[in-house]
């Protein structure tokens, strides 16, 4: 087993050095840079020194740079993990331990400290190079994330998106949040999803509807959360060929636009709803999260979007649409979106074990640390690879959960009363969008979700 925990390491090292090798070129992909200002742009990161994978100082060359545009161009975030090595190791592998409980006992040693270290106690001893190396693998000291970078206002529609969490009422007894993003040139709310929670499976269940609907963005901009930190966030977006970029703590230039939206759907639409689930004069009482989800989509498409912007002075869809935005097939989309983990197959019964669920694989692979590639929301539909290979479908064995243990769903509570008094802004809009629906674009949050009070998140 220790083979397949080394393996995993590995798989874990390139992924790390392909996101490196991504952020580095992130902005020499542009499509609207002319060739002169693609070759002055990768100069400059030629020119500068970066933090590695390892945390070590790195300067690389134009030629890799140039190396790496190409392979993404060609195979896209895969192709830009580094092949792996078929070498045998070298190294006596109790020297290697020794290396490592040294650097254990004493975090501040360095590599080549290490190394004289071992010279010392053994008279001979492995590079620093090859020492660094195996503390990388092993994840022995940490690096450090690139510079943050903003715009004022963004040249083009969905040249980049902002995104942000908003705390909002109370709903069947339970708080919601609102994850967000806004189109930076256009100010139009391309992503919104009222949850029960700020995590990673609320961010999937916005962005992934609106990246179908609205295209993908060259760059999203987000803060340091917990939801816009997770690692999945970073793997999506590489395969998707965008740019994830975070805000510096206590610095959150760019995201002023966010903040401004907020300020508006807390003006004009959270004023409207009860903040604590109980009936007040002119606010309703939403009956569930799709009831608050409906409503809001309602005054988005139809308030908020087609009214002209303070700052624009053009309805902000009207801006959006004089864009061309780039969609993707959904096979890419939803390969995007899918999370991983990586489980044992027991050797006698060639089954797996994922949150109380077993499922049954390839006999082959008994004994094996296989990768589970899944939809959070659907664990009955389980794909297994090992070493990049698919081996297809999982077959259910023994299924007790049918979404991941992240995906909250609504408690089955009694409902508040939902009759409010004097003028009901939110009725009237519903009403506006009952009267214009068939003739203007308008994107009901049940149709893309096509479920009802039930729904996840």
């Amino acid at each position: 087993m220790a083979h397949e925990d080394e393996q995993a390491v590995r798989q874990a090292r390139a992924q790390d050095i392909a996101l490196f090798r991504y952020r580095l070129i992130g902005p020499a992909l542009d499509g609207q840079l002319s060739g002169r200002q693609r070759g002055r742009l990768v100069r400059g990161i030629a020119g500068q020194v970066h933090t590695g994978p390892a945390g070590r100082p790195v300067q690389v060359s134009r030629k890799s740079l140039d190396r790496w545009v190409r392979a993404w161009r060609a195979g896209g975030f895969e192709a830009l993990m580094p092949a792996p090595r078929r070498l045998e190791p070298r190294t006596d592998a109790g020297v290697l331990a020794l290396a490592v409980a040294l650097k254990r006992e004493n975090p501040d040693r360095t590599a080549e400290q290490v190394r004289r270290i071992l010279l010392a106690q053994h008279g001979s001893a492995p590079s620093a190079r090859t020492v660094q190396r195996h503390f990388a693998r092993l994840e022995l000291g940490g690096g450090q994330r690139g510079p943050v970078f903003g715009r004022f206002e963004a040249e083009a529609p969905n040249e980049l998106w902002t995104g942000d969490n908003l705390h909002g009422p109370r709903v069947e007894g339970r708080k919601t949040y609102l994850c967000a993003f806004v189109d930076d040139h256009s100010r139009a709310l391309v992503a919104y999803r009222w949850g029960w929670a700020e995590d990673s499976v609320h961010l999937a269940a916005a962005l992934k509807p609106a990246l179908a609907g609205n295209g993908v963005p060259a760059k999203i901009y987000v803060d340091n959360g917990a939801c816009f930190s997770d690692a999945w966030l970073e793997v999506c977006c590489a395969k998707l060929g965008v740019r994830l970029v975070h805000s510096q703590p206590y610095r959150p230039q760019g995201r002023g636009k966010t903040e401004r939206l907020f300020e508006t759907v807390r003006a004009q639409f959270l004023v409207e709803v009860s903040p604590d689930g109980k009936p007040a004069p002119g606010r309703r009482v939403p009956a569930s999260l799709a009831e608050l989800n409906g409503w809001f989509t309602t005054w988005v498409e139809h308030e908020y979007h087609v009214r002209p912007h303070s700052e624009t002075g053009q309805p902000p869809r009207a801006r959006w649409a004089t864009g061309t935005p780039r969609y993707l097939p959904g096979p890419a989309l939803d390969e995007a979106f899918k999370w991983e983990e990586r489980r044992t197959v027991a050797a006698k019964t060639a089954t797996v074990k994922m949150h109380g669920n077993v499922y049954q694989v390839n006999p082959v692979l008994a004994g094996r640390k296989v990768t589970l590639v899944f939809d959070p929301f659907n664990l009955a539909d389980i794909e297994v690879r090992y070493r990049a290979t698919s081996y297809g479908r999982a077959e259910q064995f023994a299924i007790t959960r049918h979404s991941h243990p992240k995906v909250s769903t609504a408690p089955h509570g009694p409902r508040a009363g939902t009759e409010p008094t004097g003028v009901d802004y939110i009725g009237l809009l519903e009403a506006r969008r009952a009267r214009v629906d068939g003739t203007a674009n308008s994107i009901r949050f049940t149709d893309l979700t096509g479920q009802g009070d039930s729904q996840p998140c």
